[in-house]
């Protein structure tokens, strides 16, 4: 069933255009990839899906809720059944671990702060840190540590969706491919549908059921990887060969 549908959206900046129609379709449990040369506006299809950037033209419809004339009541809503992390975690550095992931549940929540302290070392259990990590800051741990705080906060509400920008981004390559093991075990214990944005081709390969490429624009091609060599793209015979 698809949990996501996009169609014939253009995005465009003053004179650049970014999309040209784009169609694409993510179906609920599936783990999605945005793909595509730097600068073809994947990360750009993100913050659309995420409300936080507009498109110009086309549709774009999430949990059946169309994002082109939703109510701010109903974007509020629509909001707490997602999470997102950024490319750099976007914790807030004055601020602990177990307060940043706590957020979430502070500003949106009636919960006792006995509840959101189990919520939190679940979610920080989950995720693979230790209970003490909860009492440092930003500063001071490591790139690894912040995309697993950062994930934890994102999956603090309970989301339906989560949206990844570059997770593997700046790890190393031991970190990466455990932070891809992390997004498949959470995505089966917690029945996520998760949405990527990636260059990482190790990380493409273990992780994703379907991609979307954007090339010229355009789709260049969606669906399974294996078919992928199919396609006449220059980016998709460089960067697959």
């Amino acid at each position: 069933m698809s949990i996501i549908s996009i169609r014939d959206i253009h995005t465009q900046f003053d004179e650049k255009v970014v999309h040209n129609g784009l169609n694409l379709d993510i179906n609920e449990g599936e783990i999605y990839g945005l793909l595509g040369p730097s600068g073809c506006g994947k990360t750009t299809l993100l913050r659309e899906m995420v409300m936080l950037q507009e498109f110009s033209k086309g549709s774009i419809t999430i949990l059946d809720k169309s994002l082109s004339d939703i109510s701010e009541v109903d974007a509020q809503k629509l909001r707490r059944e997602w999470g997102v992390l950024f490319q750099s975690g976007a914790l807030f550095s004055s601020l602990s671990i177990h307060d940043n992931i706590a957020l979430p549940l502070v500003e949106y929540t009636d919960l006792s702060s006995a509840m959101i302290d189990e919520i939190v070392k679940f979610k920080i259990n989950i995720v693979g840190l230790k209970s003490g990590d909860s009492k440092l800051y930003p500063s001071q741990i490591s790139g690894g540590m912040k995309k697993k705080a950062g994930l934890a906060r994102a999956l603090a509400m309970d989301p339906k969706l989560l949206f990844l920008d570059e997770p593997t981004s700046g790890l190393d390559p031991i970190s990466a491919r455990e932070f891809d093991e992390l997004i498949l075990k959470l995505r089966d214990m917690l029945g996520l549908t998760v949405v990527m944005v990636s260059h990482d081709l190790r990380s493409i390969y273990d992780t994703l059921d379907r991609v979307a490429i954007i090339d010229a624009k355009k789709i260049v091609y969606e669906g399974p990887l294996i078919d992928v060599k199919s396609s006449k793209s220059d980016f998709i015979q460089t960067f697959f060969k």
